[in-house]
């Protein structure tokens, strides 16, 4: 792998670091204002999310909005911190953007599908795990690829999002592999299907709503990594944050969560919602 696509990371996160310097205004304003309390006002919470993952969030074509259990659970914690008539607005975030986006106040928290991580820490605050999410690998069916040990070796191939936890993982487990990074999971799932790579390798989750809209492949190998998805907020936004957990809490108690996540993942085989909840 070159040494532009092992960076890209760091490069991703010193563009956070630009962002405030050329909008050291705008990202101040952010941090001190209390968001919590300016939301209460309008009783609306604005989320950061994704549009290109399945049940987590994709587009609709239809209606042009973003669905799935991310999006869901945004809704069903808005209600609970500000009460029924709340509402929940939503802009879509990439990989890149969504720290930016919220440094600079231009949403309130990040619920996209987000793993928990010293280095995203340095920028932002997260609330308690929300989906215990594990990686994993996506093969065509047939494949002689079953686990992450079966591409430890010269001339395989793995695929994966650029800027992603994914890469780095692969390096750790699989040394020996080449890495491609594409800019999103389409891309990277095309490449699979086009041959040029074994194996495609993200968060498990994301990749049975893969494998469940392409008949023909499958999801191989268990999770070789622990990689919990947290709600970001900003630096300092510590009511916002503590209100977060409670209702997270709450949804979990009053069996909310549970209905959400059957709703998303209820048919996808051998997914353990226990696991995923926390259990």
């Amino acid at each position: 792998m070159s040494k532009l696509r092992v960076n890209f990371k760091k490069l991703a996160l010193m563009a956070v670091g630009l962002v405030c310097l050329f909008a050291t205004s705008a990202c101040s304003k952010s941090s001190q204002k209390n968001l919590y309390q300016a939301d209460q006002q309008t009783k609306t919470i604005t989320w950061g999310i994704k549009s290109d993952t399945r049940l987590f969030g994709l587009m609709n074509i239809k209606n042009g909005k973003s669905e799935g259990f991310d999006i869901d659970l945004a809704k069903a914690l808005t209600k609970k911190i500000y009460g029924q008539d709340a509402q929940a607005k939503f802009e879509t975030t990439t990989i890149t953007t969504k720290i930016p986006l919220l440094k600079n106040g231009n949403i309130d928290a990040v619920i996209a599908a987000m793993t928990i991580t010293p280095e995203r820490q340095k920028y932002v605050d997260f609330s308690k795990p929300y989906f215990n999410a594990g990686q994993s690998l996506l093969v065509k069916e047939g494949s002689p690829v079953k686990s992450i040990a079966d591409l430890n070796q010269k001339g395989r191939v793995v695929l994966a999002v650029k800027g992603s936890v994914a890469v780095a993982n692969v390096k750790k487990y699989a040394p020996k592999a080449k890495v491609l990074e594409y800019d999103d999971y389409g891309q990277t799932f095309t490449a699979l299907k086009s041959g040029q790579g074994d194996a495609m390798t993200t968060d498990n989750g994301i990749l049975y709503g893969i494998a469940k809209e392409n008949p023909g492949y499958a999801v191989v190998g268990g999770t070789f990594t622990n990689e919990p998805y947290g709600i970001a907020v900003n630096k300092g936004q510590k009511q916002l944050l503590a209100a977060i957990n409670k209702a997270l809490s709450e949804l979990k108690a009053d069996g909310t969560y549970d209905r959400i996540a059957t709703k998303w993942f209820g048919d996808v085989a051998g997914f353990d919602l226990k696991g995923a909840k926390g259990e």
